[in-house]
């Protein structure tokens, strides 16, 4: 049996126990939910979910429609298809503004081939503040690569890239002071450069692959 991605909004009154009930539905419709979000819970409850359902999800969008507490399901591509893989690019402002220049180039031009990469940026200062903010990437979906952009990182932030690449993120770094460089996937001197090569790294329309590179700073 072929198993399809579905994106759909169920909109309707919030309170205690909604989600349990619009789960409960999916379940017995044997739907495994990939992405859950709360979009808007007053006045009324707005839920986003991804579902992969095995054939027509028809009959379970009419169950979700008999519950009481729903007034609306509305079906939408999934993000995957809208928005794509994702480049996650956070540090100084400059740098991080430079290394976006690279990468939202590069991504247009494999987007126009039918790719879908999109760039997402935060300008951060701080060690704990960085920190955070790169453990959160893990959590975020479809983030691909994580570009560093500064001119010194370590200690914590160390430690927060060695942590997420174990769970398979990318992580390259501008050649700056301090250990972030040595504890990322890739080095790069010039942050447009940086940034283009990210996309190249997670974009399947490039002939480009970290691991067949012979040196890791460039």
């Amino acid at each position: 049996m072929e198993l399809e991605t579905i994106a759909f909004v169920v909109r309707g009154r919030n309170g205690t126990g909604v989600l349990h009930q619009l789960t409960g539905v999916i379940a017995a419709h044997k739907g495994d939910i990939s992405q859950v979000a709360i979009l808007e819970s007053q006045p009324e409850s707005r839920v986003y979910f991804e579902v992969t359902t095995p054939g027509d999800p028809e009959g379970m969008f009419e169950e979700l429609r008999k519950l009481e507490i729903v007034s609306v399901v509305e079906r939408f591509e999934t993000m995957q298809k809208i928005y794509g893989k994702r480049i996650i690019i956070m540090g100084g402002g400059a740098q991080v503004g430079q290394v976006a220049i690279g990468a939202i180039s590069e991504a247009d031009r494999h987007n126009i081939r039918g790719e879908k990469i999109s760039v997402d940026t935060i300008p951060l200062v701080g060690e704990t503040p960085l920190a955070e903010a790169v453990r959160a990437v893990s959590r975020l979906p479809r983030a691909k690569a994580l570009v560093l952009a500064g001119s010194l990182m370590g200690g914590q932030i160390e430690l927060a890239v060695r942590e997420v690449r174990e769970r398979g993120l990318l992580v390259i770094s501008l050649n700056m002071a301090g250990s972030v460089p040595d504890a990322a996937d890739l080095v790069v001197t010039d942050p447009v450069q940086a940034g283009v090569m990210a996309v190249m790294a997670v974009a399947d329309t490039a002939k480009f692959t970290i691991e067949k590179l012979k040196r890791r700073v460039f």
